[in-house]
């Protein structure tokens, strides 16, 4: 064969006297040759697609209630082709934050982008550089949402801030030493972000694997779905969760006040609950024009399906528009060489304990979708419930490349676990959670806790990083729900006397992680106060917050 030679014969000295452009195509060459021997093994081309506040509960391959309309039918194909991730969690429910962790394969009390104005710089989006670093091309289109452009990619366009689902403004960079622009393009988000995609990869470099991050804005809202979408679901009855009307047991005094006094004002709500924060507001005149007479509930029914319909459209914009870029692969031949990814930046609650947004820790919020697809390596119809967080998709996607964790990174890679089905030696029994931004926007009480397979300990500890200069305190309290036998988290078994040797455990557990994670407040003295007089008890001073209605922050900037 043509690659067959006898490297003795060639003369060393005049090997030595070649020019380093020579050499550099020399070991291209043995490069190819290796490949070709089957002596290296290629990698994949990335495809890392990732949507904003899809709830997995809305894709049909997690089975949910939603699975009865058929929200995802592309996703649902790329799951029976790969591995549905079934205990995939965020570690800070928030876009930003979620973002980060992505990019450096940190939590955000290490990266530092704790809320909605997180910046990652460029030196510390580790994920492109170490590919790039790896010989791979790289490219972020969408919705990008940190405070620093992504400088660190080969080429990016990305979103003004959140985006616009109509005619919305892009900043393009083509290449590390161009000038970036900024212009505003027609049409629709979704369809106009893998427009790009496609248009990318078609002029790539193809002689190098790419990573391509390909990040819509919907379903993020408010949800501006496209016209086409307008006749879906028009006459169907989305199927609602019984905890939208009834929470039972779910809360606790950190939530629900003393006497139930917090929940007019903790929590966006589906209906009347929350008098400041509604989708009542969202909901289109037609719709309110028929409120007059109607009791809490039977408004709320009109607000949720107003809301559901709205989300799943943008969601099945989304579906459609990951199936354009499906079949571009499979046209080019590159689908089966393709490691496909999806997943959203964090949950969602779609009337879940009457709750709009993310940001709890409770599972609608918390948990992420992720599937992957790449036939080579992963069994079709696979899953897998090992406990994964976003620290950890970095590790993975550099593994896939062939490049080491990086010792800046928290997480672990799981390529392993979506391949083999087993958790390697010393996997994590509990992944961490932290929610900072206190009563902000959506007026939720910041806590942290920890989530194992079989339990959910969660402490709001419901105080602001700035002390007595940021919003108000909430009354602190614990939470306790069993994963196995009430996943809907309908049950609070904390004050439970049964439990007691559980939590204690757990407790510990905490403890334990938040110090293998690094998070520790020991250099705020009034958070720590607060935790440490709470972690066992401090039950008089709950009971003495509890009895003050906790005044929100917009009605308080009325009345001044």
């Amino acid at each position: 064969m043509w690659y067959e030679f006898d490297a003795m014969k060639v003369g060393w000295a005049h090997i030595f006297a070649l020019s380093k452009g020579f050499m550099k195509k020399i070991q291209v060459v043995m490069g190819i040759l290796l490949l070709h021997l089957g002596l290296v093994q290629a990698r994949p081309n990335i495809l890392y697609i990732m949507s904003d506040d899809h709830a997995a509960h809305a894709i049909g391959a997690y089975g949910g209630r939603l699975a009865s309309v058929n929200p995802t039918p592309t996703l649902d194909r790329l799951a029976a082709e790969g591995v549905v991730m079934e205990n995939t969690f965020c570690n800070n429910a928030v876009c930003s934050p979620s973002r980060a962790s992505i990019l450096t394969g940190q939590y955000s009390h290490v990266n530092g982008a704790k809320s909605l104005g997180g910046k990652v710089e460029k030196e510390n989006q580790t994920l492109p550089l170490k590919m790039h670093e790896a010989g791979y091309q790289t490219a972020v289109i969408g919705k990008w949402h940190l405070g620093v452009q992504p400088l660190a990619f080969d080429y990016y366009k990305v979103l003004h801030s959140q985006g616009k689902y109509h005619n919305p403004e892009f900043f393009e960079r083509a290449a590390p030493d161009a000038e970036e622009t900024t212009f505003t393009e027609e049409g629709y988000c979704s369809d106009l972000i893998v427009d790009s995609s496609l248009s990318w990869l078609k002029n790539r470099d193809k002689t190098k694997p790419f990573l391509l991050m390909t990040q819509f804005k919907a379903p993020h809202g408010p949800w501006d779905y496209h016209e086409r979408y307008e006749s879906l679901y028009a006459d169907v009855d989305i199927p609602e969760p019984a905890s939208l009307y009834d929470n039972q047991n779910n809360g606790s005094i950190a939530t629900r006040g003393h006497n139930d006094e917090l929940l007019f004002n903790i929590g966006s709500s589906v209906g009347r609950r929350n008098r400041y924060r509604s989708h009542i507001k969202s909901v289109d005149r037609s719709i309110k024009n028929t409120f007059d007479g109607l009791n809490d509930d039977e408004v709320k029914h009109l607000c949720y399906q107003d809301y559901a319909k709205k989300y799943l459209r943008c969601v099945r914009g989304v579906d459609d528009n990951i199936k354009r870029l499906v079949e571009y692969l499979e046209a080019e031949g590159e689908l089966d060489n393709t490691l496909i990814i999806y997943t959203s930046d964090q949950g969602m609650f779609l009337g879940e304990h009457d709750y709009v947004d993310k940001r709890w820790m409770y599972e609608e919020g918390m948990r992420m979708p992720f599937i992957v697809r790449y036939p080579k390596s992963i069994k079709a119809g696979s899953r897998s419930d090992a406990l994964v967080n976003n620290t950890d998709f970095a590790p993975m996607l550099l593994d896939y490349a062939g490049v080491p964790t990086p010792g800046t990174m928290q997480g672990r890679s799981f390529r392993s676990t979506m391949e083999t089905g087993k958790e390697p030696s010393g996997w994590r029994t509990a992944t961490y959670y932290r929610y900072w931004m206190h009563m902000k926007h959506h007026y939720n009480p910041a806590h942290f806790g920890i989530r194992t397979k079989e339990w959910k300990l969660i402490f709001f500890y419901g105080a602001d990083e700035k002390g007595e200069q940021g919003n108000g305190r909430t009354p602190p309290g614990w939470e306790l729900y069993s994963m196995k036998n009430d996943s809907k988290e309908m049950n609070n078994l904390y004050d439970n006397p049964e439990y007691c040797e559980i939590v204690e455990m757990l407790k510990d557990e905490l403890k334990a992680v938040r110090a293998e994670v690094k998070d520790s407040d020991a250099g705020n003295p009034y958070l720590q106060s607060i935790i440490d007089k709470h972690w066992d008890g401090g039950e008089d001073e709950t009971v003495q917050i509890s009895n003050q209605v906790v005044q929100n922050p917009v009605a308080a900037k009325k009345k001044k």
